[in-house]
């Protein structure tokens, strides 16, 4: 171990995000600003995006710490899974208890903490890393846990951290929603060449190096070209440099050991590429295109000058028969099953929240800012919800209940008597959903 060797008191470039050894680079100070300013204004909600190995774990932590004395916070990391299993990994995080997947249940559980918290005059943030890794579905379950809110804020702020991936992911069409309910976007970009000399000084300081220069001014350089400016990398062919140095006995690191370790570690410069000239890639072409043009040729002179040409045009008939029999069978099949499908329930979609009453400072109940006429009452065996833009009676029977049919249809009809038309929602419509789905009748033939 090279930590004797070059006196420091503990690893300074260590594989764990250690909040500690985190270097504020004008691109780091004004991510961290933006996110702290979001959280702190209640903006809902915040996305953090940079390559792998930026630190944007470790600046995450960082905020972490920043807001756990004035704030409830939960940190996500488990992001290969569905919408219940989400919700389940939150209430379990915020400290909350999680029995049975209903996930109607815990939204109600999440709402009275956000609730309880906001009376105590704590916010509550989501911290959500690596969130590239999340489906759609999920992000869109996310989306929906921003409806809990007061008339004049955010109770819940929600942090999104990935790769570059989570922006192309967020700029898909039908993410739109998703994507314009987000306040702040922070980026993390790769470390200048005088930022990683002062990243490298600046974790030496931190481990208690107190020598000269540890590693030369060529040295530097070589790092900084060889990393590109990440530092997970610049971690690790520090670490390797320091322990070739200590096996070779170098007090200080020189660009000689840097690029065994380098090599070691395969960082090595890719080559240019080469470039063909353009006088060249003509005549290649043509001598890749001249057996083709043999082969074309030879088919024609063996078909259609020996005679061979009506057995070519039947053979070419028969082909397109069996092309335009194919597809329209298949084509009856598609609107089969579409028939079908519109009979049956959809697919379903992601879980949308409930209107609740939100209370104020007094503790006095008030509405949901989108009710018409005052507080909406619930009931032991139902609840109701605000019509929101877009949305469709099949897509919250299908996210709420989990089907879409005459039996579902009817009991709606018997909750709601007004709902004349089922089919157009006026957004602001209240309509009352039962907790529990209906179950379905019998329809099959009783036996003799």
């Amino acid at each position: 171990m090279f930590l004797d060797f070059y006196q420091l008191r503990e690893q300074p470039f260590g594989v764990t995000p250690d909040p500690r050894y985190i270097y504020f680079s004008p691109g780091h100070q004004e991510a961290l600003t933006a996110l702290l300013y979001g959280v702190e204004t209640r903006r809902g909600f915040l996305t953090l995006v940079a390559e792998p190995g930026m630190g944007k774990t470790t600046l995450l932590f960082k905020l972490l710490k920043c807001w756990r004395e004035r704030a409830h916070s939960a940190f996500l990391f488990h992001t290969q899974c569905d919408s219940r299993e989400l919700m389940r990994y939150l209430l379990n995080d915020l400290g909350l208890k999680c029995d049975g997947d209903d996930i109607v249940r815990m939204h109600s559980d999440l709402n009275e903490f956000l609730f309880r918290e906001t009376l105590a005059g704590r916010s509550v943030v989501i911290f959500i890393d690596e969130a590239q890794n999340l489906t759609d579905t999920v992000l869109e379950t996310v989306r929906l846990l921003s409806n809990f809110e007061a008339t004049d804020k955010k109770l819940l702020n929600i942090v999104l951290a990935g790769q570059p991936e989570l922006a192309k992911r967020l700029s898909h069409p039908g993410l739109a929603q998703l994507r314009q309910r987000i306040a702040i976007q922070a980026r993390l970009d790769a470390l200048p060449p005088t930022e990683v000399i002062r990243y490298i000084n600046h974790r030496l300081q931190v481990a208690g190096y107190q020598g000269g220069d540890l590693f030369s001014l060529e040295a530097y350089g070589l790092i900084a070209e060889r990393s590109k400016g990440i530092p997970r990398l610049i971690n690790n062919l520090c670490f390797t440099a320091l322990s070739l140095g200590c096996a070779m006995q170098r007090k200080q690191i020189t660009s000689e050991v840097v690029e065994k370790a380098a090599k070691n570690l395969s960082l090595r410069p890719r080559a240019p590429a080469s470039r063909v000239p353009r006088q060249q890639a003509a005549p290649e072409i043509a001598t890749r295109l001249w057996p083709v043009w043999q082969s074309f040729h030879a088919w024609i002179r063996g078909n259609i000058v020996k005679r061979r040409f009506i057995q070519s045009l039947a053979f070419c008939v028969a082909c397109g028969g069996l092309v335009s029999y194919f597809g329209v069978r298949n084509r009856t099949r598609a609107i089969r099953s579409s028939e079908n499908f519109v009979s049956t329930s959809a697919a379903p979609s992601p879980d949308f929240i409930p209107a609740r009453p939100v209370a104020d400072t007094h503790g006095e109940p008030q509405a949901h800012e989108f009710s018409p006429g005052g507080a909406l009452e619930n009931s032991a065996n139902s609840f109701t919800y605000v019509v929101k833009p877009k949305d469709t009676l099949r897509d919250l029977c299908v996210s709420v209940l989990g089907r879409y049919d005459k039996v579902v249809l009817a009991k709606l009809q018997e909750l709601n008597p007004d709902l004349e038309f089922p089919d157009h929602l006026e957004t602001g419509q209240v309509i009352r959903f039962p907790l529990n789905p209906p179950k379905r009748r019998d329809i099959r033939p009783r036996s003799k």
